[in-house]
């Protein structure tokens, strides 16, 4: 859980991700992101989901990757991965590199990151045909 001062969409610091859940058994792994932009921070949380999107496209173990939007400020990622060390690789590339940027998440989001490690159990082709 967050603490003190490292979360506040008042201003102060907030350490830039909560990560929740566990590893779990191995078989295909996904992660859930919510994020939550500063009021007039959207358009650099889409650039945001923009960089993560070029530094997933050269990430083999790295499937389906989603950047969505929910409603003005809310925005989301969902990406699936084969295994645990594909999502584990993923974390070690450059878009747990954007995340770890704690000066632009402070600078973008009203509050940490909220990474959800998620089991995946079923799978459809993507617009199979």
């Amino acid at each position: 859980m967050v603490r003190g001062n490292e979360y506040s969409s008042g201003g102060q610091l907030h350490r830039g991700v909560e990560v929740l859940g566990e590893n779990g058994d191995e078989g295909p792994k996904a992660f859930y992101i919510h994020i939550e932009a500063r009021p007039g921070k959207e358009e650099a949380v889409i650039q945001m989901l923009r960089d993560i999107h070029g530094c997933v496209l050269g990430e083999p173990a790295t499937g389906p990757w989603f950047g969505v939007r929910y409603s003005a400020t809310t925005f989301g990622i969902f990406e699936a991965f084969p295994s645990i060390a594909g999502r584990d690789a993923h974390v070690a590339g450059g878009g747990g590199d954007i995340f770890r940027d704690r000066s632009r998440m402070n600078e973008i989001l009203a509050y940490p990151a909220q990474v959800h490690r998620v089991d995946v159990l079923l799978v459809k082709d993507l617009f199979a045909g």
